[in-house]
């Protein structure tokens, strides 16, 4: 974690925060922050605040059309009464000021003594309570109740808007609570957070497993799980919320998929896509979806749900403007269906008479099966030698086959064409385009007749070349040029000595073996695991491996 000490880790961000915002001031004693232009006379201020450790969440949504002021604690730590008291004169414009509190015993507490004082300072405040958090909602009744979590958002948004048109003070409350009591949270970790100056996170989570219902100040969950697929969890996380708020089919909702600090948008987009098509299997309609990392555990690897019943007069509050920094600024209108769940890339169809060859068909699907069977191992190679995304392309280009038709059916020129538009068309990457053409360059070949000894041996030696063309790879530089070379080498050989197929197919997978073994030692010059160095020594290049397995699988065949 970046810091300059633990002990000034929040004031040391906050100089930060101020340094780069505009209408922002900071008052240092006893602590809060204010926009810099005051209120019109007669506007309903809103302040809000919390531990810190949550932004964007609350200092994030200060600004015009949502806070006035912000109370900021230390980590997980709740504001102290002064600090809210203090802020709340400072912003009240003659309209009142309203509390927006997550349900958490200290905020409450302080934000509640705060109000005290302010009925000393004849201040008209009151409060809007958030109590989303489904994970801790006990049927009894008994306990703290619901936390206070990402729903908070989503009441700050329509108060402030409310407050921003001119409502009084009992109607921006009203508002409030309704819009509180009509929203639902559940939020799962697949990683704990781990405090500044801390040495330990904030609970212990095996790889593999997920935490449901943890709480953002780094609570450890109501249930430890195997990790779920996406589908399955978005379920696990969105039946407790439409129970909990008795949602049924013709509901209309905000959906907010909120990122806990360390989740990657494409991850955020991905279960939104999930819960999108599973709340339209329910007849519940998303009218506004809100999707990416509004409200924090530090830096916790891990997700919520929150869904809000709405009308029309909440929605139109919703889709108000806003000047604060982090309220995006073009928010869908409406939720748009998610379509077919299909790959990128073009699709490939097998010709509907494809002529039977089943050695190449065989030779090809068998080692297209053990690059499939052996993807962890190629991921971790590439993980210590590159960035690691090598064995997911390999299995976002191979999936696409039919194996079975291409063992059984393909011809030579049907097994290449297909390997190679699978390559090509879902790949991506280096990787994707080099392996992409290598194939090519066979599918030209077998076009043209049989493959036998000599046209592989001149397809191998055209892929070659224009993979070296393309990249720039030679011997030597930790590619799967090591790999080619010896095996054209040895190929070329055994056509130039009138050699026996099986021999000098087997000679062939030996060079390609050698080759590619040869790369453990060398430091690369080419590729990605030229840009790490030394730290690559002592691996062998994935690439080398899979072309070495290539002409292995050919050997019977």
């Amino acid at each position: 974690m970046f810091m300059r000490s633990a002990k000034t880790f929040v004031p040391d961000a906050l100089r930060g925060l101020i340094a780069s915002t505009g209408d922002i001031a900071w008052n240092p004693d006893p602590g809060y922050l204010t926009r810099a232009q005051p209120l019109p006379n007669g506007q309903v201020a809103i302040v809000s605040g919390g531990g810190s450790g949550h932004e964007p969440m609350h200092a994030g949504f200060l600004g015009a059309g949502m806070l006035t002021a912000v109370c900021p604690g230390l980590v997980f730590t709740s504001p102290n009464a002064l600090q809210i008291h203090e802020a709340c004169k400072a912003v009240d414009a003659g309209g009142g000021v309203l509390h927006i509190v997550k349900n958490y015993t200290g905020d409450v507490m302080n934000f509640g003594i705060a109000r005290e004082l302010l009925r000393e300072d004849h201040i008209d405040t009151d409060v809007v309570l958030v109590e989303d958090d489904v994970a801790t909602e006990r049927a009894d009744g008994d306990g703290p109740g619901r936390r206070g979590t990402a729903a908070t958002v989503v009441v700050e948004k329509v108060c402030g808007a409310a407050a921003e048109r001119g409502e009084s003070l009992a109607e921006v409350v009203r508002i409030g609570r309704l819009v509180a009591q009509s929203a639902r949270s559940m939020a799962v970790a697949l990683a704990p957070c781990t405090l500044p100056g801390a040495t330990e996170p904030s609970f212990d989570l095996p790889a593999g497993q997920m935490e449901l219902g943890i709480g953002i100040h780094g609570e450890r969950g109501r249930e430890r799980i195997d990790a779920l697929p996406a589908p399955e969890l978005v379920r696990r996380l969105t039946d407790p919320i439409i129970d909990s708020l008795e949602l049924a089919e013709g509901d209309r909702v905000i959906a907010l998929v909120n990122g806990l600090g360390a989740t990657h948008p494409l991850e955020l987009q991905l279960l939104f896509a999930e819960l999108g098509e599973y709340l339209a299997e329910k007849g519940i309609h998303i009218e506004r979806p809100l999707v990416g990392t509004f409200v924090t555990a530090m830096n916790m690897a891990g997700a919520s749900i929150t869904l809000v019943r709405v009308d029309d007069q909440i929605l139109e509050l919703w889709d108000a403007p806003s000047a604060a920094p982090a309220w995006p600024n073009s928010p869908a209108r409406s939720y748009s269906a998610v379509g077919p769940r299909e790959s990128f890339g073009p699709s490939y169809t097998a010709p509907t008479t494809p002529t039977s060859d089943g050695n190449i068909g065989a030779w090809v699907a068998d080692w297209a099966q053990k690059v499939l069977d052996e993807e962890p191992a190629l991921t971790d190679l590439d993980r210590r030698a590159g960035d690691g995304d090598f064995g997911t392309n390999m299995v976002a280009a191979l999936e696409q086959l039919d194996l079975t038709e291409m063992r059984n059916t393909y011809s030579a020129s049907t097994t290449f064409d297909a390997i190679s538009q699978a390559y090509l068309g879902h790949a991506g990457g280096t990787s994707g385009a080099l392996f992409g053409i290598w194939f090519r360059h066979f599918f030209r070949v077998a076009r043209e007749g049989t493959l036998d000894l000599a046209t592989i041996a001149a397809a191998a030696r055209a892929g070659l070349d224009n993979i070296t063309a393309l990249g720039g790879a030679r011997p030597g530089d930790k590619t799967m040029v090591d790999a080619i070379v010896p095996a054209v080498d040895a190929l070329e050989e055994g056509v130039r000595l009138d050699g026996v197929r099986a021999d000098v197919l087997q000679r062939t997978s030996e060079a390609a073996r050698a080759g590619a073994e040869s790369t453990e030692v060398m430091v690369a010059s080419r590729g990605r695991a030229s840009y790490v160095g030394e730290a690559a020594r002592g691996v062998v290049d994935p690439g080398a491996l899979v072309i070495a397995w290539f002409f292995e699988c050919a050997v019977g065949h």
